[in-house]
């Protein structure tokens, strides 16, 4: 082992949507002998394939994949549920001798497995928690500050809008009546649980943008508007998987509220911004450790091999 390799019994790869995770995550899990653990929140959800840049059975090359599909589209998923499941997993997996890979751009689910989160107050209802995590991802820290700043200025005014966790709990709270408790509360998330190693990708910004814009025209390409139509159809209204980018845009094309090239227009840019609001959380709130995903990719692959040991 040299001195830069560290021996880790959990890998993570993050980085913002259409960065190129899936290809990486691949080929470490073929050189590593591990299984991959879905980090992204709306790949649970069976029928959202397309928008959602699913995986395929091909793409896997035989690489177990753990989930994905595992909840219906009218259904809800916390961050919560999430976490438990992932530890499940990861024990599972290092049961059998294997390598829990995770990998996904939800910044804030994958840091709630790696450390010290706790979801234990009993007060809280979970469709209220469910849906304040959902709005974070959406519209970002910033806003959801400002919705507290509204409701609870005091509380908002000693909280920075980058703590998102403590925001959200104070909004919990302050929908209760209740005032937000700042000893037990402020330490949580802080301690890692496993020895774990983060990879996180990026490319130059304008290359970035250009990759998800792409990604959207494939998207259309391959039927991504006839999924949509079909959930449309379907019936599903007002659920946690139809707040998805991708799925939202296209609703309101099919609602008669955009035109359809006004709803790919921002689908593109809905999607660059959560692409910049990714990259901040992961920056903010993990211990990543950044590569250049523009390298040759056998150099990439043999640059992250160097500084782990399994």
């Amino acid at each position: 082992m040299t001195e830069q390799q560290q021996q880790y019994d959990v890998l993570a790869i993050v980085g913002p949507t259409a960065v190129g995770k899936t290809a990486l995550s691949i080929q470490l899990a073929q050189k590593l002998n591990g299984e991959i653990i879905n980090g992204d929140s709306m790949q649970v959800y069976k029928d959202l394939n397309i928008g959602t840049a699913k995986i395929t059975v091909e793409e896997m090359a035989g690489v177990p994949h753990h989930l994905i599909d595992v909840k219906e589209a009218h259904e809800s998923f916390s961050v919560a549920e999430f976490q438990q499941l992932v530890r499940e997993k990861i024990a599972d997996i290092q049961s059998r001798g294997k390598l829990p890979i995770i990998v996904g751009g939800t910044g804030l689910y994958i840091q709630a497995v790696l450390y010290d989160f706790r979801f234990t107050e009993e007060k809280i209802d979970t469709a209220v928690r469910e849906a304040y995590y959902e709005q974070l991802e959406q519209v970002g820290p910033e806003a959801m500050h400002a919705k507290l700043m509204a409701v609870d200025p005091e509380t908002a005014a000693i909280i920075h809008p980058n703590n998102t966790r403590r925001v959200l709990r104070a909004l919990e709270m302050a929908e209760h009546g209740e005032v937000m408790k700042s000893s037990e509360e402020a330490q949580q998330g802080n301690r890692p649980l496993y020895n774990h190693y983060i990879i996180g990708l990026n490319r130059e910004r304008a290359q970035l943008y250009e990759r998800i814009n792409l990604r959207v025209n494939n998207m259309l390409e391959k039927g991504l508007l006839e999924e949509v139509t079909a959930l449309h159809e379907a019936g599903l209204r007002d659920c946690q998987s139809m707040s998805a980018i991708g799925y939202k845009e296209l609703y309101a094309y099919l609602e008669d509220r955009y035109t359809l090239e006004d709803a790919v227009e921002k689908l593109k840019q809905n999607s660059r911004r959560y692409a910049k609001r990714q990259l901040t959380y992961f920056k903010n709130k993990l211990d990543v450790t950044w590569f250049d995903v523009t390298e040759e990719n056998n150099m990439l692959l043999c640059t992250i091999l160097g500084k782990i040991r399994v």
